[in-house]
């Protein structure tokens, strides 16, 4: 079961921008929290694409 999560820090999934492009199979994401009252933006950061085998931008979906 989740845990019940307090305050405004939500938990958010990262995704790759260049592995979606590039159009091969799979997806590159990551399961983060942050706090939407100090970021009320989509996130944007550098994390490691194992089936690109590089470090790419991966922005926040949904």
């Amino acid at each position: 079961m989740a845990k019940k999560q307090k305050g405004n820090r939500v938990q958010v999934i990262l995704e790759c921008t260049e592995h979606k492009a590039s159009g091969q199979p799979g997806t590159s994401r990551y399961i983060t929290t942050k706090n939407r009252r100090n970021t009320s933006e989509r996130l944007e950061l550098k994390k490691y694409n194992p089936i690109l085998r590089k470090y790419t931008v991966h922005k926040e979906i949904k």
